[in-house]
């Protein structure tokens, strides 16, 4: 399978505490690239990702993201954002949460869950089914799996 270049530099997420935002930061984490964020508020999300050592900045301001190569935002983020309009001036990529799932998905062999009730019970009970089997999955849930106390 193809592989995302390690060395695009730091990829910041505005929103990192989202639960869609927290679980992609964690696996690029995971895969060896520099991550870091920021949100409005603390939050067990911010706390877990921090934990994992994973930069999160408490509040949205401009100079988060001067270091930051890539921008990834979810569609939670206005355009009058500090942040993103610091990235879009400065000309730093910007990339939305669904495009970044999907260059994560990309690399992996996939299985989507989709519908109206039960995708966070039902991703749950395929991620332990993978799991049982030694197929080592890669999740990302849209709440966290208990055996796992994460979402990714």
């Amino acid at each position: 399978m193809n592989v995302l270049p390690l060395e695009v530099g730091k990829l910041h997420f505005v929103g990192i505490g989202g639960i869609g935002m927290s679980g992609i930061a964690e696996i690029l984490h995971n895969l060896g690239y520099q991550v870091q964020g920021s949100d409005v508020a603390e939050s067990a999300n911010v706390k877990r990702l921090q934990g994992l050592g994973i930069e999160v900045m408490i509040g949205h301001r401009p100079e988060n993201v001067a270091e930051a190569r890539v921008v990834v935002v979810s569609s939670a983020i206005k355009e009058s954002n500090p942040e993103l309009i610091d990235a879009r001036a400065r000309r730093v990529p910007v990339v939305r949460r669904a495009e970044m799932l999907g260059e994560l998905m990309r690399l992996k062999y996939s299985v989507a869950v989709a519908g109206t009730h039960g995708k966070t019970t039902t991703t749950s009970m395929i991620a332990a089914l993978f799991d049982a089997a030694g197929l080592d999955p890669t999740v990302v849930n849209g709440g966290i799996i208990n055996a796992y106390g994460t979402n990714a």
